[in-house]
């Protein structure tokens, strides 16, 4: 999974590194606002990509001394550090629009930039497409603010291509509005970005499905009484949880013990890449819930 995740990453830079540099050609030719903004997107795209794959890569290292529970945290810091840059390219091009704006100048050649937006499409969207592959199997949430950038060069390609063509039909101001609002754009993206990175670093607990969905696996094993104080949270594309659970008291230390190794394994291979903390209490140790799914039903701890 780590190996996707890196491939993703450079995937990502290669595709910035093209991008940037035909997108730098049709700056030059065109002149046009939007297709400046575009550019510099795609130029703070690599400096993004970059980072993601330095996050990835530190988030894939094995846990150490200091680091009991792993690095997968470097995967989040890696998505706020893409949040930082993506805000402040969107205000440089709202400044650099404004002023053309001011200015009424008109975009010239506007043939080269929508023949190169239209090249970006196509390489944006196929790089999203990978991207959610990696996602969908590995997690990744630096991957997953990169795809939602790359996701938003969709929109901003296409706005270049209709912007130049307003232009050279003589709607003056079209170009300059259009970098306003891929300004604007870009901003609600760096919004997007920012949550999934700030829910893994104050540990947000997993969205009521997984949660449920975590609980009725662990309700299937009949030795359980009751499944109560359940905690869970995620770090990169590693996920934790840790809870009680209520088990006959007459019962041996080792058959608690086999009926934890044997919970711990349904759950493992349900719940792959998630690390399982179970603490074993006599039954009528607590008022926890006699029916683990109400847990479920619930899914809220006291």
């Amino acid at each position: 999974m780590t190996n996707l995740a890196r491939r993703a990453a450079i995937a990502s830079v290669c595709s910035a590194i093209l991008l940037g540099a035909l997108k730098a050609w049709a700056a030059v030719e065109t002149g046009s606002v939007a297709v400046l903004a575009s550019l510099a997107d795609s130029v703070l795209d690599l400096f993004a990509s970059l980072v993601t794959l330095a996050g990835v890569h530190w988030a894939s290292q094995p846990a150490d001394a200091e680091h009991r529970f792993g690095h997968g945290k470097a995967e989040a810091l890696a998505a706020l550090f893409q949040v930082v840059v993506i805000a402040i390219s969107a205000l440089a091009i709202l400044m650099r629009a404004i002023t053309r704006l001011q200015g009424g100048d008109v975009s010239a050649s506007p043939e080269s930039g929508i023949a190169v937006s239209m090249i970006a499409i196509v390489v944006t969207l196929a790089l999203t497409r990978y991207q959610q592959h990696v996602i969908d199997r590995t997690g990744s949430v630096a991957i997953g603010a990169d795809r939602i950038h790359y996701t938003s060069d969709l929109l901003l390609n296409g706005a270049v291509i209709v912007a130049l063509v307003l232009d050279a039909w003589g709607m003056v101001g079209a170009d300059p509005l259009f970098g306003i609002a891929i300004a604007f754009w870009l901003l609600f993206g760096a919004w997007r970005a920012s949550e999934a990175a700030i829910n893994q670093l104050m540990d947000k607990e997993w969205p009521e499905e997984k949660r449920r969905a975590f609980v009725e696996v662990a309700a299937r094993n009949p030795a359980l009484k009751s499944l109560h104080d359940l905690r869970t949270r995620s770090s990169g594309a590693a996920d934790f949880v840790q809870f009680h659970i209520s088990m006959n008291p007459a019962m041996t230390i080792q058959q608690a013990h086999n009926v934890v190794e044997a919970l711990e394994k349904e759950l493992g291979a349900a719940f792959p890449g998630t690390e399982i903390l179970i603490h074993v209490d006599p039954e009528g140790h607590c008022d926890a819930p006699e029916n683990p799914m109400i847990e479920a039903n619930l899914l809220k701890d006291n």
